[in-house]
């Protein structure tokens, strides 16, 4: 209570209207108690409705006249005393209540008590975003166009307001507090059972490890998406029970990695993340000399990475910190100014096949690669970017491969939260070689096209509502139901199954006389007509009747109407 702006209302005003109180009491005990003239010229005295009536009127200035009748000196003379204390008190509690709409504490409380209102009336799955910055803007927005709300802690008032700024539709509300008080949280709404994840990316590991051990605590069963940048930290968050860990700096070495090996793979995960189409041409790395520039968390990654496939590695940084990782391999390290042609050439750049700019300074890094071309115009330069606002100076310095953190983490957590199945590929697909790969490239463009959609079903009364009824009938279904088009059921869509997952097990690529189970996960590649085509075979009665039998209903009884209805909600 000592927390609500009802509590600060009546805590702040209560004095004000107790003088309020006591002087209309005065006025009108007065009032009442003085004997006046009515127009008869006979004695009578105010009722205290006359009274209270004309105090009222009289203390806010109005001033309709005597009544009911004119008043004697007596009355005149005590009316001009009334009208003093009364307007004082008036004046004494419109001072207050000014003053009150002025305190922060009470803004505050105001705020606080509309954030909440908000979050209450969200009904649709949502997210809590911990800080608000270019990344989480852009989670924001993919969110939004997947039908999934979004809840901002910000602790900075001025990136706070860069939130109703933004104008995001439908609205975000937006907390200015310290995530760290679980309280915080729980105003937020992760006790909610539309609460879908929490997602902290901030740069401090310490402070996104203590949030995903509160959230874990106030709610066991919310997804956790949580930034790492050490290995360490991603062995912590494990341990916490995070199930979307976000290392950038892992995530750009397991990529140097496919390029290295199985770069078709590398295309089929830019397909899943939507940021390109299975014609463009992966990333693909020789083999050979790598000169890498900053072995900070980024380096150390590339490092345990290049080091496993053989390839010959040779640093430069400034730190002489790092030596402590090369005791055994110390003419791997040169301790010096990597912004140094001289430097350069002692690595060994001009027989070098690539060069890797990973300092956390894109000014640095732009001009290690401008150095390194210079020297051996045949390198493959390959760069970190630290600053979105450094993209288009990066591109114009036609460098070969730009890696930029904020992207990715971008691109991995909306996928992971939205399509979670793709995000599960992706990972088993890391697995695999580049001639699986090949095969599932072709595959989909020769069945599909270029650019597929993905389409994730679960069987379950709300996203399959007749496959579920049929199998809770005892009959048994198969994954090719979904192959046949609702037009012609002769026909077969333009459709790839790319996993199962059920409870007992993982299917890649399964086949389509695989049987449909209960509560199983399914995700499709198929175009657009054929997304509509599975989303209505599994939930209207005539098109599932018609793919299974080939004949066709004309009405659909009034039981199941009210069954569809009620397995809906």
């Amino acid at each position: 209570m000592n927390s609500s702006s009802l509590w600060i209302i009546l805590q702040r005003m209560r004095v004000p209207f107790v003088v309020i109180v006591i002087a209309y009491t005065i006025a009108i005990i007065g009032l009442v108690s003085i004997e006046g003239i009515d127009d008869k010229g006979n004695p009578y005295n105010m009722s205290i409705f006359d009274a209270f009536y004309f105090v009222t009127y009289t203390a806010t200035t109005i001033g309709f006249g005597e009544i009911p009748y004119e008043f004697t000196y007596e009355q005149r003379l005590f009316v001009s005393f009334a009208v003093y204390i009364t307007v004082i008190g008036w004046f004494y509690g419109i001072g207050t209540l000014i003053t009150l709409l002025q305190d922060k504490l009470f803004l505050n409380e105001i705020y606080k008590a509309t954030f909440r209102r908000n979050v209450r009336v969200i009904k649709k799955d949502f997210v809590i975003i911990l800080g608000y910055n270019y990344i989480t803007s852009e989670i924001i927005k993919k969110a939004l166009r997947e039908n999934m709300r979004a809840v901002v802690i910000e602790k900075d008032r001025d990136r706070a307001n860069e939130v109703i700024l933004e104008g995001f539709t439908p609205s975000v509300p937006v907390l200015v507090s310290d995530a760290h008080n679980p309280d915080t949280l729980e105003m937020a709404g992760i006790h909610k059972k539309n609460c879908k994840a929490v997602i902290s990316l901030l740069k401090d590991d310490n402070f996104n490890l203590r949030m995903a051990l509160t959230s874990k605590i106030l709610n066991p069963k919310v997804k956790l998406a949580i930034k790492s940048t050490t290995d360490n930290q991603s062995e912590n968050l494990r341990d916490v029970g995070v199930e979307i860990i976000e290392n950038p700096f892992a995530i750009i070495s397991d990529q140097i990695q496919l390029a290295l090996n199985a770069p078709t793979i590398l295309m089929l995960e830019e397909w899943l993340y939507q940021i390109d189409n299975l014609e463009a041409h992966p990333m693909s790395l020789p083999r050979g000399k790598y000169v890498i520039c900053g072995y900070g968390r980024m380096g150390h990654s590339l490092y345990d990475v290049l080091t496993q496939n053989g390839i010959e590695t040779v640093f430069l940084d400034i730190n002489k910190d790092v030596l402590y990782d090369f005791e055994q391999n110390k003419e791997n390290i040169i301790i010096n100014n990597a912004d140094d042609k001289q430097n350069l050439i002692n690595a060994g750049i001009r027989e070098a096949v690539a060069i890797i700019a990973a300092t956390n300074d894109d000014t640095t890094n732009l001009s290690i690669l401008t150095t390194a071309k210079k020297l051996n115009p045949r390198v493959i330069t390959i760069v970190r970017e630290n600053e979105i606002a450094d993209f288009s100076i990066f591109e114009s310095s036609n460098v070969d491969h730009i890696f930029m953190p904020s992207k990715i983490l971008i691109y991995k957590t909306t996928n992971a939260l939205v399509n979670p199945m793709s995000d599960k590929l992706i990972r088993i697909m890391g697995t695999k070689d580049e001639a699986w790969a090949q095969h599932l490239a072709k595959d989909l463009i020769q069945k599909i096209d270029i650019n597929p959609q993905t389409l994730e079903i679960k069987i379950n009364k709300a996203e399959a509502f007749e496959v579920v009824r049929h199998l809770e009938e005892g009959k048994r279904l198969y994954l090719n139901l979904f192959q046949r088009s609702r037009r012609d059921r002769n026909q077969h869509n333009n459709v790839v199954p790319l996993l199962i997952i059920r409870k007992n097990a993982t299917i890649l690529l399964p086949s389509w006389d695989e049987e449909i189970y209960l509560n199983d996960e399914i995700l499709f590649a198929c175009d657009a007509n054929s997304k509509n085509d599975i989303e209505y075979i599994a939930n209207n009665w005539y098109e599932f009747y018609y793919i299974l039998t080939g004949t066709e209903k004309t009405w659909i009884p009034f039981f199941r109407q009210k069954e569809k209805q009620k397995g809906k909600k």
